[in-house]
């Protein structure tokens, strides 16, 4: 039976009540990215996220990104490989001081929004990122979108990379994301969704979710069943 990654990125909304999005959402994923907080995020989400995914069995990854709380880490702007690297290894290491507090394992990173975006295109910004993973631990996975230069970068570096599909967001003919400033970048129905993730499915070892967009628990579960009818185990990359 083929195997395939759901993740989702967490820990990125206000409110911690119990059956909220993130923890509905653990329900459906088989792999979180936290927030650590320059983005999105605080110790407290961090703790809460890090504590509900054990608790589910869902591997959990850091999901460093830029110091950005104002544009939620999605406004691009000219930074060195130098900063990429000690932003990177920040962020790792403070997700990594709840997640081994909690008894857990880190087990991926993957960056966010603008920092994934400029990483996925520039060669010296993906090596100091792959680097900043593969000091803190060379047992990390790097997860980075299918035919990027964090692909290339990762394998270089000898990490393992998850190469990685996104289920709600369209795709131009250069195999690239359309950019949210477009209107058509996000997909809002939720078979669609579900459509594309078979689809893509094929191609990658993991399907990202975003959830900070409208029905996004909705959206994991159709994707979930959908997956699941066709065939496919929902797992964490090279999980053993």
């Amino acid at each position: 039976m083929t195997s395939i990654d759901l993740n989702c990125d967490m820990g990125e909304m206000p409110g911690d009540q119990p059956g909220s999005p993130d923890e509905r959402l653990l329900e459906y994923v088989s792999s979180a990215n936290v927030a650590c907080g320059f983005h999105a995020g605080d110790p407290h989400r961090m703790q809460l996220t890090v504590t509900k995914a054990i608790e589910r069995g869902v591997a959990i990854g850091a999901h460093p990104g830029l110091p950005d709380l104002k544009d939620f880490g999605r406004r691009e702007r000219l930074i060195s490989a130098d900063e990429v690297y000690r932003l990177t290894l920040y962020q790792i290491g403070a997700l990594y001081g709840f997640v081994h507090a909690a008894g857990g394992v880190l087990h991926h990173v993957k960056a966010h929004g603008a920092l994934y975006n400029m990483a996925a295109r520039d060669a010296s910004l993906a090596t100091a990122l792959a680097a900043a993973v593969r000091d803190f631990d060379t047992r990390l996975i790097l997860y980075a979108r299918a035919g990027s230069e964090m692909v290339t970068a990762a394998r270089l570096s000898g990490l393992r990379v998850a190469v990685e599909g996104f289920v709600d967001r369209t795709y131009q003919a250069d195999g690239t994301l359309t950019p949210r400033s477009h209107p058509n970048a996000l997909i809002a129905d939720t078979e669609a969704i579900a459509n594309q993730s078979l689809m893509l499915s094929q191609r990658v070892d993991t399907l990202c979710i975003h959830g900070d967009t409208p029905h996004a628990v909705e959206a994991a579960h159709a994707v979930h069943k959908s997956l699941v009818q066709s065939g496919m185990t929902i797992a964490p990359p090279f999980a053993s």
